[in-house]
């Protein structure tokens, strides 16, 4: 078997890059894709006859290089950064939930988004029965500012 791949190292080195690819899709990072590069770099190294030590230093080249060049890439075509993602209380301006305590207008109440329940204030000083629905249009820490739907 060593006799085969000694005579095939094109062989060894697509190994190298399929199995570098299979753990990238476990991670997503993006860092193990640029081995999986530099390893198919070395492969048509062996196809233009570099010997063994050149294809180590071929795959150590290519792989910096493409940490540099390719994964950046790679990262802002996946995760635009004008793309802003919201999350936690934030994640939930523009959801629609139910009262379940009477918000009135000095008082806050308690709306139901999702199975959550949160603190809720009008946005509009209004009085809103239990069961009406509601949007939230501003989240302020944990209080949410709501209006009737």
């Amino acid at each position: 078997m060593f006799d085969y791949f000694s005579t095939n190292l094109w062989l060894f080195w697509l190994l190298i890059s399929l199995l570098c690819l299979i753990m990238e899709m476990a991670s997503g990072t993006f860092y193990i894709l640029c081995f999986a590069i530099g390893a198919l770099f070395s492969m048509v190294g062996t196809w233009i006859g570099l010997p063994f030590w050149g294809q180590v230093v071929c795959f150590a080249v290519f792989s910096i290089l493409s940490i540099f060049a390719v994964r950046p890439v790679v990262l802002n075509y996946l995760h635009p950064e004008h793309q802003e993602r919201k999350s936690n209380a934030d994640a939930l301006e523009g959801r629609e939930g139910e009262v379940i305590e009477d918000i009135q207008p000095q008082r806050s109440g308690y709306v139901k988004v999702d199975g959550d329940e949160w603190r809720a204030v009008t946005a509009d000083g209004s009085f809103i029965k239990i069961g009406e629905r509601v949007r939230i249009v501003k989240m302020d820490s944990i209080v949410a500012t709501v209006e009737r739907v």
